[in-house]
């Protein structure tokens, strides 16, 4: 299944609880299209994200973030390289 990223930017830095907020109402969306939530990578100030899924799609890792309620600025496919 691809992998799928999507940036994020936060005009005030992001508590603990709004992250567990928005994986709360991630949550059901995910299972609904099975997708797969695989990290994430917040930035110092806080005011920053990369996470990364394995989803059928770009489109539909989108469908699911609209659907949560979860704030995005770009989706795209990757391809890990370790």
């Amino acid at each position: 299944m691809p992998r799928i990223v999507v940036e994020r930017s936060f005009d005030t830095p992001q508590s603990d609880e709004d992250m567990r907020r928005v994986a709360d109402q991630e949550r059901p969306c995910l299972a609904a299209y099975q997708a797969t939530w695989k990290r994430s990578l917040l930035s110092s100030d806080r005011k920053r994200m990369v996470c990364e899924y394995e989803a059928a799609d770009a489109e539909t890792m989108r469908r699911i973030q609209r659907e949560a309620g979860a704030q995005f600025d770009r989706v795209w496919i990757g391809e890990v390289i370790e």
